[in-house]
């Protein structure tokens, strides 16, 4: 070590030697980041995009001046590779580390931070030095459940991915057990995988990926084909499987209105026929019979459920145990938060086909919400009954203090007049609606001055404006409580009032 290199501070040292000896890591190999290896890791293999990887490190400013360390914090650094959510630095240099290995990287500004630098501890233009630990690396869990683990080897092109009912044509290679079991170019509709000995998870895991894309796909059995196996290939019940798959291309089915018009005239076409042979008739339904299954397609993605359900219920007419008219039916019922209908299309989907891991799947859902939905019924009607006790609790009081009985009032109220129900967020009473009478019983008049009682509330505005001007032509104090509802009868300037909830009487 030189005399000029001892007095300098360590990082720079560090960051000197890093820029004469490291390796340039950049694609485009302008020096922009260069790394040298601390310490070898231990395994052969390193994260890919869209891996979480799970880091220590410590940065450092080009002249040795400490920024920011994990190890500081005691806690590591989590992020998902390639994704864009550190600097560039770290997504080029963190994908050629293996785990446990130890590296330093210097970085260029134009792979940190740039002109605009990161407020208050780098400065604008800044070179970074970083000494990076790989602690560990995992697969893309693509559903939070375990179920399907990607990990992408060649990052797709563009930002578009196929949706359900899309044409994609990918290659893909089945492994169980280290053993390759499948081999194929296939061209299919997203969704209808099964009909080419695909297991659900590729055609869940397709929507996610770009044109162009490699990834591999760790499938659980419930993604893969489950209980059943796959005799054809000889796998057995509940085994896991691994897949490497590239979509070469795909067509987004998305025009789903111009479809109905066509489907529709088809069906209109094909149900004027009449005076066919068996054979012809025959034909005729089977045309049909696609057309409906297509139409309930199409209001499926257009969120048309009604419209879908009809359109199964024809398919169904002619093909009782159709299988796809059954699962598309259960999917427009789920939607429309009929659970119990839908799981029920699901359960004789896998009574028509035992192996069908997308309906298996979808009475898991329906069992699911429903659990939700009642869950969700049991509190909103433990709230309703604490609000009725509340106001009954107000009516006794009322009663005792000599208040008329409202609750008779609005008994007789209900017999005699129309109701109808109306939003009260704006009243502040904390009541979510109420019941009103619009012709009911005339409880208030103007020019009540012998009366012992008088009902003072808050309403409307120009409910509010008309009672105020009835109240105040007795003299009566004003206190605003409770809502006020009132109608004006037909030439005559009588106003029947009733309070909900029971407003304050003011003696």
């Amino acid at each position: 070590m030189t005399t000029d290199e001892a007095t300098k501070p360590e990082g720079e040292v560090q960051a000197a030697a890093l820029a004469e000896r490291g390796e340039d890591i950049t694609p485009a190999q302008d020096r922009g980041v260069l790394k040298i290896i601390k310490r070898p890791g231990n395994d052969d293999e390193s994260p890919m995009i869209g891996d979480k990887v799970y880091v220590h490190y410590k940065g450092k400013l080009a002249n040795g001046k400490k920024f920011d360390s994990s190890r500081d914090r005691n806690e590591p650094f989590v992020f998902s590779l390639g994704k864009g959510q550190v600097i560039k630095a770290w997504d080029i240099g963190v994908a050629t580390m293996k785990k446990g290995e130890v590296c330093y990287l210097l970085c260029k500004p134009e792979y940190a931070y740039g002109a605009a630098g990161s407020a208050p501890k780098i400065p604008s233009n800044a070179t970074l030095f970083f000494e990076v630990e790989l602690l560990d690396f995992k697969g893309e869990d693509l559903f939070e459940d375990g179920g399907i683990i990607r990990r992408i080897k060649r990052k797709g092109e563009g930002y578009s991915n196929p949706n359900e009912g899309a044409t994609v044509e990918i290659h893909l290679e089945g492994f169980c057990g280290g053993t390759r079991f499948d081999c194929k170019d296939v061209k299919f509709v997203v969704g209808e995988g099964e009909d080419h000995d695909i297991p659900i998870g590729i055609d869940k895991a397709l929507e996610k990926m770009q044109r162009g894309e490699h990834c591999v796909l760790y499938l659980g059995p419930r993604y893969g084909f489950g209980e059943a196996g796959k005799p054809k290939y000889g796998i057995q019940a509940n085994a896991e499987l691994v897949y490497e798959v590239t979509l070469k291309s795909f067509e987004k089915e998305g025009k789903y209105l111009q479809a109905v018009i066509q489907y529709g005239k088809i069906v209109s076409w094909l149900e004027m026929e009449y005076g066919l042979s068996e054979k012809e008739s025959k034909a005729s339904d089977s045309f049909l019979l696609a057309a409906f299954l297509n139409l309930a397609m199409c209001y499926l993605k257009l969120r048309e459920y009604t419209k879908a359900v009809e359109c199964c219920d024809k398919a169904l007419g002619l093909d009782q145990d159709n299988e796809k008219g059954l699962y598309r039916r259960g999917e427009a019922r789920l939607l429309m938060n009929e659970f119990e209908l839908a799981k029920c299309d699901f359960q004789k989907v896998l009574e028509v086909n035992p192996q069908n891991k997308a309906a298996r799947s979808q009475i898991s859902v329906c069992q699911k919400k429903t659990k939700e939905h009642n869950e969700r019924d049991r509190r909103i009607y433990a709230n309703m009954f604490t609000k009725f006790a509340e106001r009954d609790a107000k009516v006794g009081a009322a009663r005792a203090s000599g208040c008329p009985d409202l609750a008779t009032l609005r008994d007789a109220q209900r017999a005699r007049g129309e109701k109808r129900r109306v939003k009260m967020e704006e009243i502040g009473h904390g009541v979510e609606d109420a019941e009103v009478w619009e012709h009911g019983l005339q409880l208030i008049e103007p020019g009540w001055e012998g009366a012992g009682w008088v009902l003072v509330s808050r309403g409307r505005r120009g409910c509010c404006q008309a009672v105020s001007k009835s109240i105040y032509g007795v003299g009566s104090r004003q206190l605003m409580t409770g809502l006020v509802f009132g109608h004006r009868s037909a030439g005559r300037s009588r106003w029947p009032l009733v309070t909900w909830p029971p407003a304050v009487w003011v003696k």
